[in-house]
């Protein structure tokens, strides 16, 4: 097990390789890596973590960059896996660092990219490649290798230096029958692992999945039975990302001689740059906007919207609470087309609860294949670390549960226990004389996107507004007199979400209002002059009652001035 106590880690020896992970070790999102030698940088995915509940008002979690804050000109490029947002997600915030970093990546990954760079006024230096495509970047040697993935153009890398070779996965899986019959290359890797693979950075996300990955082909047959049933309008909810999803459901629903309208600015910016760049096919009569589809009967009628995840302003969730022009009825089939991201559980339950009220019949994973993941299975990871046969194996993209499981599975195939690298976010691993071990960690903080706000957020607010959101706030106002150490005004007492008292009579009452009266009174009359320490001396008493006598834990906003 990883020992948190670990101190920073010292200089980098001449030769060897850092590998230090910014994001995505320990949870599932904002996966980021900075691999270092000759003090040259290079980064792997910059992608953000989705909110829970836990964090009120945050729209977007991002990797901590102070690690490299000061050291980007010595940054040489950005290297993106894939298009999805937990390795995408952040890059425009790095940038409003350095413009200038240079972006490699496939071309769909790139072009998602760009489209996001563009919202933050950002013109990227990008570089694109192609499966089998080799760069030099300064000392690192790049092998682009392709893998399939729930979106197209995913790629695994090798990176090679002085010190050692590193074979990073990125998210993949094996799935035979690909929609796009791009198979994951296994000789590329089986190669690899001839040649020599010094660390096998490797997805962990399904490592407690055993077996294999069912095929997203076996999806179809599954979909063409929702269609059918439907009497109504379908609404699909996925991923904005999610190309060949969203091919599944346009070819479904030609089959059954319906129309299609994206709904979301996200979806509608994704699925139009797959459109244009071919990735996504889709005849001409097909897809129609929100306005023409209302005009169609019901049974016509297909969208593709955004909201899988419960995300509070997207359009399924809106549609569930009755906060978009979309209603729903009884005839609806809602169609929730992704996996389930850890800690979104409770808001999905919300929105599948409140669009069965409203009378839908709601197709999700419980319920109905609609959805396969795609994260390779226990079978598949072992199968991979077998044609490696890397020295050493390190668990990524997965929450400790998973990169536990996949150090399991790495030392059932052979993988001495101790050549298994269980890091977490912060924690560096240096490559050097072949022999990889851990060197050291950096600190790292939360850092919150809080609508136009980056790093202005911090636990002590969220703290605040979790108060504020469960328990409610008391405001105490008193004006005080201390030459004659009288109140002369007040106190006044207000709440705010706290409630009423456990009979239904308002909570504030007259007893604590002349408690805290004579507080102020006796502290004026034992010499205490400043407001500061007489708003506390309210805040005290206040806080003691409420706690006793009505088993709550406000806020206290006390305000004692001297006049």
């Amino acid at each position: 097990m990883l020992n948190h106590d670990i101190d920073v880690p010292p200089p980098l020896p001449t030769g060897g390789l850092r590998i230090l992970p910014l994001g995505g070790i320990g949870e599932i999102g904002r996966n980021m890596t900075v691999f270092e030698i000759d003090g040259k940088l290079l980064i792997v995915d910059c992608g953000v973590l989705f909110p829970e509940e836990s964090h009120p008002g945050v729209d977007l979690i991002l990797p901590d960059f102070e690690p490299i804050i000061e050291r980007l000109d010595d940054v040489l490029a950005i290297v993106l896996t894939h298009g999805h947002e937990d390795h995408i997600g952040a890059v425009p915030y790095l940038l409003r660092n350095k413009a200038d970093i240079p972006i490699i990546g496939s071309e769909l990954t790139l072009a998602f990219v760009q489209a996001k760079l563009k919202e933050h006024r950002i013109t990227p230096f990008t570089l694109a490649v192609k499966d089998k495509g080799i760069e030099q970047i300064g000392p690192f040697g790049l092998e682009f290798l392709a893998v399939n993935h729930s979106i197209p153009d995913a790629m695994a890398i090798a990176i090679t230096t002085s010190a050692g070779t590193i074979l990073h996965t990125g998210d993949f899986k094996m799935d035979q029958l690909p929609l796009d019959g791009r198979l994951t290359d296994l000789n590329s890797f089986a190669r690899l692992g001839d040649i020599g693979v010094d660390i096998l950075m490797v997805d962990s996300t399904n490592a407690e999945v055993p077996g294999f990955v069912p095929s997203e082909r076996e999806i179809v047959p599954v979909l063409d039975k929702v269609f059918h049933r439907a009497k109504g309008r379908v609404i699909v909810a996925s991923f904005a990302s999610h190309v060949h999803r969203v091919q599944q459901i346009i070819d479904t629903a030609i089959v059954h001689n319906r129309k299609v309208a994206f709904v979301g600015r996200s979806m509608v910016r994704n699925m139009g740059v797959a459109r244009d760049m071919g990735y996504l096919s889709i005849p001409g009569n097909t897809l129609i906007s929100l306005d023409e589809l209302a005009k169609l009967p019901d049974d016509r009628a297909v969208l593709i919207c955004t909201g899988s995840q419960g995300e509070p302003m997207a359009v399924l969730s809106r549609i569930a609470h009755r906060n978009h022009e979309i209603s729903v009825g009884q005839d609806d089939t809602i169609v929730l087309a992704s996996s389930l991201i850890p800690g979104n559980e409770n808001a999905v339950n919300r929105v599948i609860n409140g669009l069965t009220k409203l009378g839908a019949d709601v197709v999700h994973k419980s319920n109905a294949l609609v959805h396969v993941s795609g994260h390779a299975a226990a079978g598949e990871l072992r199968y991979v670390m077998n044609i490696v046969k890397p020295r050493y194996v390190m668990p990524i993209h997965g929450e400790w549960r998973h990169l536990v499981a996949n150090a399991g599975i790495a030392e059932s195939v052979g993988i001495p226990s101790d050549r298994v690298l269980l890091t977490g976010d912060g924690v560096c691993v240096d490559l050097a004389e072949g022999q990889a071990s851990i060197s050291g960690r950096f600190p790292l903080r939360e850092v919150y996107v809080d609508g136009a706000s980056v790093g202005g957020v911090d636990e002590a607010l969220l703290k605040d507004r979790r108060i504020l959101g469960e328990e409610g706030f008391l405001s105490i106002f008193a004006a005080v007199d201390i030459e004659h150490g009288i109140v002369v005004v007040g106190p006044e007492i207000h709440e705010r979400g706290v409630g009423k008292a456990p009979d239904h009579s308002q909570i504030i009452d007259s007893e604590i209002i002349d408690r805290v009266k004579s507080a102020l009174t006796e502290a004026m009359a034992e010499g205490v002059d400043d407001s500061h320490e007489l708003s506390q001396r309210a805040r005290k008493v206040v806080g003691k009652w409420v706690g006793t006598t009505h088993r709550r834990k406000p806020m206290i906003i006390p305000v004692v001035i001297v006049v």
